[in-house]
């Protein structure tokens, strides 16, 4: 195992652990790193959200457990952490493992991570799968900026509050859903965001019978219907300029000037706030200055 996941000594001679997260292979064992399965063999305790889940990575690994297996998951998150550090303070090495990705990212594992970080314990991380980054890198939308959004509510009200958030999102948003709720998800999406927004639905995503469907909300609500098996990530992509005029009320010259008028009455200088509205606009700032001073010429 590398240096890095072992336990060590502190400069009074105590041994001292630490907690590792470690990602887990989406789907193909094969993408398993060896970091992990050093991790696996030798990490004196093993917290995993799903202990038969773990014990058939480690036979499809042709892995031995090396160390005490304990459940970490949803229940008993907040519990089991306490208990994970003062492990890591005994000087075990704590591997901390979800089902599929990496802990904490839809997955328990922020817990322990803030238990240990409020007692100073080390922590550390073995990288891996993602399937956040994954669904960006194969969703064929703008990946310079996204943001992950996770599950959305599952009550009505709740998830069309959430989503009315969202609509002057620029960046490209990823969630995550179960397949048996996509459609009504995805339905909710096309009508909060609008129906010709572009998005990309991956599934099963390496495994046997991965697939990327791409088109417009509207297209992939028509396709949800037909039924869906397997795990699956949506990538969303962000709010184009003339949406995000709209959703802030700035369409128009008229509406422009208003919200010049509105910064200045805050205090901002009348510049920076024509700067500032046509940078949220998308348009020169010559335009917004041009808008406010024939708003005033036409003034009585």
């Amino acid at each position: 195992m590398a240096a890095a996941d072992a336990s060590s000594e502190n400069e009074n001679g105590t041994a001292t652990g630490r907690i590792v997260l470690a990602a887990t292979p989406l789907g193909n064992v094969s993408d398993a790193s060896a970091r992990l399965i050093g991790l696996l063999e030798t990490a004196d305790v093993i917290a995993a959200e799903d202990t038969r889940r773990l014990r058939r990575l480690a036979d499809g690994l042709g892995v031995t457990l090396g160390g005490r297996v304990v459940s970490y998951y949803d229940a008993n998150e907040k519990q089991r952490a306490v208990e994970l550090v003062d492990a890591a303070i005994s000087g075990a090495v704590v591997l901390v493992v979800t089902d599929a990705g990496m802990p904490s990212v839809s997955d328990p594992g922020y817990r322990v991570v803030a238990e240990a970080v409020a007692r100073g314990v080390p922590i550390t991380a073995a990288p891996g799968p993602s399937a956040v980054l994954m669904a960006l890198a194969l969703s064929g939308l703008p990946v310079d900026r996204f943001c992950f959004e996770g599950f959305l509510p599952r009550k009505g009200g709740e998830r069309q509050a959430r989503i009315h958030e969202l609509t002057s999102e620029a960046r490209t948003m990823v969630f995550f859903e179960a397949p048996h709720r996509l459609e009504t998800m995805l339905s909710a999406l096309a009508t909060g965001l609008g129906p010709d927004r572009s998005a990309a639905v991956c599934r099963e995503m390496t495994k046997t019978y991965e697939q990327v469907i791409r088109g417009s909300l509207q297209s992939l609500v028509t396709w949800a219907g037909t039924g869906v098996r397997g795990e699956c990530t949506v990538v969303v992509s962000g709010a184009s300029a003339d949406e995000l005029r709209a959703a802030r009320g700035l369409v128009t010259p008229v509406e422009w000037v208003a919200e010049v008028l509105r910064r200045e009455a805050s205090g901002i200088d009348r510049k920076s706030a024509i700067a500032e509205v046509a940078r949220e606009v998308g348009v020169a700032r010559r335009e917004v200055y041009d808008a406010v001073i024939q708003s005033k010429a036409s003034q009585p």
